[in-house]
């Protein structure tokens, strides 16, 4: 629809235009009186071209002449041509067709090595106007190859340096400059921001190698932690490789992660990780899972010294969760298991036990860097449809 309103007032302006055309003659149309010698003075309708021509008297044909005999002129005129027309063409911001120009200007292999130093600059502008940095850099390094010391080259080789945050080249663009120039207000300006920035980034870089290594000190000390203690740490997916060499001790012992960070995946999907505080303890984030409702509890640090009663005192105490409608789920009627993840069987943990001392027992692991526990009401006609027909090993 907007096209189509657009085609009419195109059209409405054409109509009255049109009307007016009936009118009022145009002003620089043809007299019918010496319409013939008109026509004669155009290049397309003239019988013979004059033997010299005038600019001033047929600028359109001296126009023409130029085009058709432009490669007779030498290669510095032709390049300075072009020059001049991709100067036309900056000033009008049209980068794209200045670069243009000044390549073809370039292409004309001038003998002229200040004119093609010119060509190089004025192109290291348009392409720096148009963000393309590294293009801009290579047409000034051009430029100063050609006429060291072209100062106008050299402060568009330091603007480009500081774009590419190459700081220490911007500087050495701007002493060269200096050397030359050693009152220029643009080179003094743009080494001292190239310095300023240089030192920032030194600093900065300084600061980030420090972090780097504070946080590969601290993942050493918390995998050294978790090795110390002989917890297990599988992967997620080579817990879900169950099958009849389950049981065999070299797949089981293979089907485990080694120990190393990559078994402590879960903070891209729970923002937790696995830490070690100052007193040296580990803090884990916990999974409790209550299939009877298909609900879960998140704990995102339980220290390994604390027992499960402590949590679930909290978790089921006055205030119960809204989905255990028939309030079965106080901590004297839970029960709690984990699961061996290679061999499917269930281990029975007391409550009282504190975590530490469930990580470090034969057959648990910890999978994607969270321990998972079921919890059960005791005794309940779902508790005893879960367990049956599972292996269920009951702890010391």
């Amino acid at each position: 629809m907007a096209s189509q309103a657009r085609e009419e007032d195109s059209d409405d302006g054409m109509d009255e235009f049109m009307e007016k055309f009936k009118t009022h003659k145009y002003k620089n149309a043809f007299s019918e009186s010496n319409w013939e010698e008109e026509f004669d003075n155009v290049p397309m309708f003239m019988k013979s071209a004059p033997g010299e021509i005038d600019p001033v008297k047929h600028p359109d044909l001296a126009c023409l002449q130029s085009i058709i005999h432009d490669d007779d002129r030498p290669p510095e005129e032709q390049a300075k041509s072009l020059k001049d027309e991709g100067n036309e063409y900056f000033k009008e911001k049209n980068y794209k067709k200045a670069i243009v120009s000044y390549t073809a200007g370039l292409k004309k292999n001038s003998a002229d090595s200040d004119l093609n130093a010119i060509l190089y600059t004025n192109r290291a502008a348009a392409h720096f106007h148009l963000g393309n940095m590294r293009s801009a850099l290579n047409d000034a390094t051009a430029a100063r190859k050609l006429k060291p010391g072209h100062i106008k080259a050299i402060v568009r080789g330091a603007q480009c340096c500081m774009e590419l945050c190459n700081y220490a080249d911007a500087l050495q663009w701007c002493d060269e400059g200096l050397r030359v120039q050693p009152t220029d207000k643009k080179l003094q300006e743009l080494r001292a921001t190239a310095d300023k920035q240089k030192r920032a980034a030194e600093r900065d870089a300084r600061k980030a190698k420090a972090k780097e290594k504070k946080q590969q000190n601290e993942r050493g000390a918390l995998l050294a932690a978790i090795k110390e203690r002989g917890i297990r740490l599988l992967k997620a997916e080579k817990a879900m490789r169950r099958g009849s060499d389950s049981e065999d001790d070299e797949g089981s012992t293979a089907a485990m992660a080694e120990l190393s960070l990559d078994g402590l995946s879960c903070q891209e999907a729970t923002g937790a990780q696995v830490y070690l505080d100052e007193q040296g303890a580990l803090h884990w984030p916990v999974l409790f899972l209550y299939p009877e409702h298909r609900q879960t509890d998140f704990i995102s640090a339980f220290c390994e010294n604390s027992s499960f009663i402590d949590h679930l005192v909290v978790m089921f105490g006055e205030e119960l969760p809204p989905w255990d409608t028939d309030k079965k789920y106080q901590p004297p009627n839970l029960q709690m298991f984990f699961e061996d993840h290679e061999k499917g069987h269930l281990y029975e943990v007391h409550l009282e036990t504190s975590l530490l001392d469930v990580l470090q027992r034969p057959g648990c692991s910890v999978k994607a860097g969270t321990p998972s526990f079921i919890i059960l009401v005791k005794g309940s006609p779902f508790c005893k449809q879960f367990l049956s027909g599972k292996k269920v090993h009951r702890l010391p």
